[in-house]
């Protein structure tokens, strides 16, 4: 395990705590703070060790000026000082002297969180292209650097990795409890080990299928990964959406070569249609029609999972089975989630849009675990390694205060 908070000298010092606050904002309401509640065990920890509390963290995506203007921190800011007994203090600016200033004006136990740090990629990138001087700078805030964004740690930015080469660092509870969680469940899976694979994208889940189907009894396949596998096998899929990649088509006839026994794919789907936006129709998979575009599974493709998860000791729930965001094709994902909540595996969920879909369709309780990175957690399972944590000292190293 990395170096972790509860066992390095916090007491009393400056601390740089990289968290993830990219949570979901509609007219500037946030809808969703489950993100800034994650992050509460690591602020509570580090205010008891009376420590002045320097916040980083990324919002949104940055690719002009105008993007800045509703991509703000400070309203995320402001959700964080009610959910803490400390004073709770917003600086518009994250680099210069200005925050040098704010910085050393910080008493103990207070926190300081500093605007979004993409803005610094406008227009040169030096957030997401690690530039020196930013992670310099950034290191240059504290004494300590904790990291506690899981869902940004497959990320090399100035936030994330680069502020490791310049500062003594370790890794927050939530860091601990994801790395824990996979290292547990899925590296470690009781069998049957069952994987639930759906979603609208193909193209990044190949190397997560390469990397758990050796482990796995069971892969169910659901969304844009199922309608890659079926076109392969030249079932027509209509306009549904699927991986047209060369690359990507081949690994999946290997998959499905080598694979076969393992390797569910659906029955039935609920349908709908490029001509009309009111048609949907209950269709056998091998009866879609041209126009036609797949967006749920259907009784007998959940007929079939059931039995497969009631017999599962473990279960990684990634993607979902359709486009569950529409109530018409709903049906399915909360199906399969009621399933899932009536078996007796041990359910992990993982990834951005399997997580969404838990909380949104009333699920939050039901399971065993909740990741709350998307591709964090799929590189991590897919490598064991996220590269925010390279410079992090294994616990036992000898940790050297750099001169910065």
């Amino acid at each position: 395990m990395k170096q972790r908070l509860q066992n390095m000298n916090v007491e009393n010092k400056k601390v740089v705590l990289r968290v993830d606050y990219n949570v979901p904002v509609v007219n500037n309401i946030i809808l969703d703070d489950t993100k800034i509640k994650l992050s509460l065990e690591t602020i509570e920890y580090l205010i008891s060790k009376n420590c002045k509390i320097i916040i980083l963290s990324h919002f949104g995506k940055i690719k002009t000026e105008i993007d800045k203007e509703t991509n703000s921190l400070e309203k995320i800011a402001n959700r964080l000082s009610e959910l803490v007994k400390t004073e709770v203090y917003f600086s518009k600016e994250n680099f210069g002297a200005n925050v040098i200033k704010r910085v050393n004006e910080l008493k103990p136990k207070e926190i300081l969180v500093l605007e979004n740090t993409r803005f610094l990629d406008v227009p040169k990138k030096l957030e997401s292209g690690c530039d020196p001087q930013l992670s310099e700078f950034w290191a240059s805030l504290g004494e300590v650097f904790v990291m506690d964004a899981f869902a940004s740690s497959h990320r090399r930015h100035a936030s994330t990795y680069g502020i490791t080469e310049f500062l003594p660092s370790c890794i927050g509870f939530l860091m601990q409890k994801e790395l824990e969680a996979i290292d547990k469940y899925i590296f470690q899976a009781k069998h049957p080990f069952t994987i639930i694979m759906g979603g609208a994208k193909m193209d990044d889940k190949t190397e997560l299928m390469e990397a758990l189907l050796p482990q796995c009894d069971h892969l169910i396949c659901g969304g844009g990964i199922a309608n890659t596998c079926l076109k392969t096998l030249g079932f027509n899929i209509g306009e549904s959406i699927y991986s047209e990649k060369p690359e990507i088509e081949e690994k999946v006839k290997q998959f499905l070569l080598d694979y076969k026994e393992k390797i569910i794919l659906p029955l039935d789907a609920i349908v709908g249609s490029t001509y009309d936006s009111n048609y949907i129709q209950y269709k056998l998979i091998d009866k879609i029609e041209d126009n036609e575009i797949i967006f749920d599974i259907g009784i007998k493709t959940l007929d079939k999972t059931k039995p497969i998860i009631n017999e599962s000791q473990t279960i990684f729930l990634n993607g979902t089975v359709g486009k569950y965001e529409n109530q018409k094709y709903a049906n399915g994902t909360k199906e399969l989630l009621q399933i899932l909540k009536e078996s007796q595996s041990a359910v992990i969920v993982g990834g951005g849009d399997a997580a969404s879909s838990v909380r949104n369709l009333g699920f939050e309780d039901a399971f065993t675990y909740i990741s709350s990175g998307g591709g964090a957690t799929l590189e991590y399972i897919a490598t064991h390694e996220l590269v925010a944590l390279d410079n992090i000292k294994e616990e036992g190293e000898v940790i050297e205060t750099l001169d910065i």
